[in-house]
């Protein structure tokens, strides 16, 4: 990835400019438009967290997603203690297959703090095969 990449929008990163929303769409297909616009490193753990629930921008929000989870593996949304996480942890295994390093990561992290997520009662379902 470029140096310079968290200053620059999904948008800008994919080259890809989504079509324009009309009165119709709904507020989270709105939501998903407007985050594509902003830089990716001004996100917030809620927009990490919606837009990789909807496996949107995933080669470069959930790099950025690991950050915040090093920091707090229980990194909170506007749900719960652990919502990112588990926005992480459910991505399509595709994306991990393509993605071991990645995916190396997550599962270290989630074993580093297996006691903490159980607590907080968060289901953990590791794709051991990936």
């Amino acid at each position: 990835m470029e140096n310079n990449w968290r200053n620059k929008t999904l948008e800008n990163l994919e080259k890809d400019k989504w079509p324009d929303i009309n009165e119709k769409t709904s507020r989270l297909v709105a939501r998903c438009h407007e985050l594509r616009k902003i830089p990716v490193g001004d996100l917030t753990v809620e927009d990490l967290r919606l837009m990789i629930g909807q496996q949107i921008g995933l080669s470069y929000l959930v790099p950025l997603a690991i950050e915040k989870l090093k920091e707090d593996i229980l990194s909170e949304g506007d749900y719960y203690p652990g919502d990112l996480l588990k926005s992480v942890l459910n991505i399509e295994i595709d994306f991990w297959k393509e993605n071991k390093p990645l995916w190396s990561v997550i599962d270290s992290l989630v074993e580093l703090n297996k006691q903490e997520i159980e607590e907080a009662s968060i289901s953990i379902e590791l794709f051991k095969s990936v």
